[in-house]
């Protein structure tokens, strides 16, 4: 097989002297064309790094090479020029990032970023640019945008700005598709659907794909070859089934071996109530003509009912755009809607900012974009600290640092680096940050909107545990909002699931897993836990 890519001996430092973090260590990877690589290790492994070397968008001169050669068609990329470099990226070699909302332009609509590829390589007219935007959102299921085409990132979903960014990054057929994590937002029904998509296209365009992600199930699925990274270096590398079937290494016999397992404590009878919310409504105006007139509305939640007990987890599953995120700022009041919604027996649709402001320590959010809901001007500690301030808990600044340092342990990361800045840290690392800040305040109730996409599998299972624990400890009631339903099945005492706006199936977890009526959520099991289904090994749904 023609080798496309060669990276030899590379290193990636950032800092210098007793600053610097040797984030790889003299790591060699080869990918040739048609050929599925996959890169997997925890997170701060150096897996993004070292994809994002092979494209030059290192924060250079911050980060240096002290060793190694990428060499891609040969030609050497680390030396190239940024001319040279240009005419390489979103045209040859094609990137899908971890975050999409932080690679999206917010002042352009969807068609722009789209567009704006092509634009650049291809030269197109606008009538056929318009026609191959159309095209590449039904490659990535996103046929209902077409009508949406002058929308911005923020109005998608996060699933849906995946598919935007997926979109983007085939626009060209690149030869090599670098794809960190590029199921990480979707549900379980797109992700075969994505994942089909790039199966194809490696075969039909003769594409290298590089993939990375923390989700072994999909490596084992799609790679050709397995490369395992830990601490900034390859400690093993095989064909796929063999690494599967025999690890040697101690470190990827432990990522083999982890995976959320269990499930929660009952809920006792006698439980208080948390929250009941009834007939919870939340509706998007849909404007046209000069005087902006109502011709429609985007039923984003569509009439949802939630009963919540303390010590009660209810897991919220369903398609990327359903609502699902929509309905979990409702419940706190972070998103307007209509409906009644009372907390721990008081109405808080009718309570002012005032009056929610001391509500809010008892109520918690996780944002599904950890770098996004972080402020990049404070460090870790100052993050954390800020609910601490707002809420007068922690009377010195020497209180405040022990209940930061607390907490980071909690979440498995090293007290150590609470000064430093979000970018510092890895995808995984800033989404455990999150989860800190919101355990921190001690809520009696938390929404946890994707708290678990961006790690690893290791760290899913551990913060599965923790989260039990924490529950166990404090009677914490949670909204759980997942596409992953392995996770789900491990937190959840109840399930709902929703379909544009509205619950299609609701009850207890086991009966929902283990028997569902409803042919979507049918549809959504089979995804997640019957995939091997085709010729292909990706399950069509």
């Amino acid at each position: 097989m023609e080798k496309m890519l060669h990276i030899s001996d590379l290193s990636v430092s950032f800092g210098s002297g007793n600053k610097e973090v040797k984030a790889v260590l003299h790591v060699d990877l080869e990918i040739g064309r048609g050929e599925t690589i996959g890169l997997v290790g925890e997170s701060g492994s150096g897996k993004s790094v070292t994809a994002l070397s092979v494209m030059k968008l290192l924060p250079y001169p911050l980060a240096t090479h002290p060793s190694g050669s990428i060499w891609f068609d040969g030609k050497e990329l680390i030396e190239a020029g940024e001319s040279q470099m240009r005419s390489i990226r979103g045209n040859r070699i094609s990137m899908i990032f971890q975050e999409p909302i932080n690679s999206l332009n917010p002042l352009h609509s969807l068609e722009k970023q789209i567009s704006e590829v092509l634009h650049l390589h291809k030269k197109m007219t606008p009538k056929k640019t318009r026609a191959r935007v159309e095209e590449l959102l039904d490659l990535v299921g996103m046929a209902e945008a077409k009508s949406r085409l002058h929308a911005f990132p923020y109005e998608f979903s996060g699933g849906q700005q995946q598919r935007i960014m997926i979109a983007m990054a085939l626009a060209n057929e690149p030869e090599l598709l670098i794809a960190d994590e590029p199921t990480t937002a979707l549900d379980v029904t797109v992700q075969a659907q994505i994942l089909k998509l790039l199966k194809e296209l490696t075969q039909e365009l003769d594409m290298g794909l590089l993939l990375i992600t923390h989700d072994l199930g999909i490596v084992r699925r799609m790679a050709d070859r397995v490369y395992v990274m830990s601490e900034g270096k390859v400690v093993e590398e095989n064909k796929t089934e063999a690494l599967f079937e025999n690890p040697t290494h101690a470190y990827t016999q432990h990522l083999l071996a982890a995976e959320p397992k269990g499930r929660p404590d009952p809920v006792p009878m006698d439980s208080p109530k948390i929250m009941r919310a009834k007939d919870v409504r939340v509706w998007f105006s849909i404007k046209k003509g000069v005087v902006k007139r109502v011709v429609d509305h985007i039923k984003a939640v569509d009439g949802i009912d939630v009963h919540l007990m303390a010590g009660h987890t209810l897991g919220v599953v369903g398609e990327s755009g359903s609502g699902k995120s929509t309905l979990g700022r409702a419940l706190l009041r972070l998103e307007t809607s209509h409906g009644d919604i009372t907390f721990e027996g008081k109405d808080i649709q009718a309570c002012g900012w005032q009056e929610m402001r001391p509500l809010r320590r008892e109520m918690q959010i996780v944002f599904q974009d950890p770098f996004g809901s972080m402020n990049p001007r404070l460090s870790v500690f100052q993050v954390i600290e800020e609910g601490l301030l707002v809420h007068g808990l922690g009377e010195t600044y020497a209180d405040r640092r022990k209940l930061v340092a607390d907490v980071l342990q909690e979440v498995d990361l090293d007290p150590e680096t609470m000064d430093r800045y979000p970018h510092e840290f890895s995808g995984g690392q800033r989404q455990r940050i999150c989860v800190a800040r919101a355990l921190v305040l001690k809520p009696k109730l938390m929404v946890l909107d994707e708290p678990t996409s961006a790690l690893d599998m290791s760290v899913q299972a551990q913060i599965v545990e923790l989260l039990r624990d924490l529950q166990k400890r404090y009677d914490l009631a949670y909204i759980f909002i997942s596409h992953d339903l392995k996770v789900v099945r491990a937190l959840a005492h109840d399930l709902i699931v929703i379909r544009r706006g509205q619950v299609v199936e609701a009850g207890p977890a086991d009966a929902v897993f283990n028997s569902p009526n409803e042919p979507y959520t049918q549809a959504l099991m089979k995804a997640a836990f019957d995939i091997e289904a085709d010729e292909t090994g990706i399950v069509s749904i």
